[in-house]
């Protein structure tokens, strides 16, 4: 339930007077283009369409968001709690998530080329549609089935914990590559 709409100049402010709690507030579409918000809780927060390139959203927690169609190009989120996030369509280049947890996230149709998942957890996260491209997955937890129906050219695999229930298994090809080419 999102109880408080607030301006991203409100937030900002809040923020930097030491407030770190922005759980289910609603910051929809507004710009956060390269802001540092290490720390900051946006659990059950309403995200959508919000702009968040190049920010820094490192040990964030992020549960149960809507980040929907968000541009997140390019946004660190090492270390950050995404569990349960809704990010469809949401635009994830060259994003970081080394450490990460996104199990259970949906990242349908999101477009991940280039990012870094390394370490990262993503058991039960929902893939389908999403673009891998040159995604560095090495150490990530991860459901090899979802990456069927995904655009994984060129990805970085090494050492990925690839099961239905996320156990540990080792995948010891470098580039893995499905689709045509």
């Amino acid at each position: 339930m999102m109880n408080q709409l607030i301006s991203a100049q409100q937030m900002l402010h809040e923020y930097n007077q030491g407030d770190r709690d922005f759980s289910e507030t609603s910051l929809h579409r507004i710009s956060l283009i390269g802001k540092y918000l290490v720390g900051a809780n946006f659990s059950r927060s309403d995200l959508s369409d919000t702009d968040l390139s190049r920010s820094d959203l490192s040990r964030a927690t992020l549960s149960g968001a809507n980040l929907t169609d968000a541009e997140l190009v390019d946004t660190n989120f090492s270390g950050a709690n995404l569990e349960g996030a809704n990010l469809i369509g949401a635009n994830l280049q060259t994003a970081t998530f080394v450490g990460a947890n996104l199990a259970g996230a949906d990242l349908r149709a999101a477009n991940l080329s280039g990012a870094d998942l390394r370490g990262a957890n993503l058991c039960e996260a929902r893939l389908s549609g999403a673009i891998l491209s040159g995604a560095n997955l090495t150490g990530a937890q991860i459901d090899v089935n979802e990456l069927e129906a995904t655009d994984c050219e060129g990805i970085v695999m090494d050492g990925v914990a690839t099961d239905i229930v996320c156990e540990t298994v080792t995948v010891s090809s470098r580039w893995i590559s499905w689709g045509a080419s």
